[in-house]
């Protein structure tokens, strides 16, 4: 499968052509980035889930590594969880922890931040989100009238 087949099935879309056009070296010492590399984590903890995906299902991965989100702006904060793609919206002064379970590799987490918007994703491929008492936030929580709705079929 090539790069950009790859990207297609992973993002959708063209690979942007400034990305395509540079090559990315790896660091001294690090591992390439290879598709298996990507996906091992996944394999390895679908296995271990046994197709129980309950916040207690998830938990029962171990390894949990969690991480205080809080909105402390004055509007409000959409937070998008990959790789399931689900989202959660915050109101200023509201938090939740975002917390990893099962194998990943380098790190638990990467994140981005857009004005609105914090986008994390779980390099195990498996999270909760809980409110701070530690019930489960439900997927789209307070999502805005409208966001994500589709018409017809």
């Amino acid at each position: 499968m090539s790069r950009a087949s790859l990207w297609r099935q992973l993002f959708g879309g063209e690979r942007p052509a400034a990305e395509a056009a540079t090559a990315r070296e790896t660091p001294p010492g690090a591992e390439p980035l290879t598709f298996a590399r990507v996906t091992a984590p996944l394999t390895e903890n679908m296995a271990a889930i046994d197709g129980d995906f309950s916040v207690e299902g998830i938990q029962k991965l171990g390894n949990p590594v969690p991480m205080l989100v809080e909105n402390s702006g004055t509007e409000l904060l959409e937070l998008w969880l990959e790789p399931f793609g689900q989202d959660y919206w915050l109101q200023p002064g509201e938090s939740v922890t975002v917390t990893s379970y099962g194998t990943w590799h380098d790190r638990p987490f990467e994140l981005a931040h857009m004005p609105g918007q914090i986008q994390i994703w779980a390099c195990s491929c498996f999270a909760t989100v809980t409110f701070p008492d530690g019930t489960e936030v439900p997927g789209g929580h307070r999502r805005p009238s409208g966001m994500y709705e589709t018409s017809g079929s």
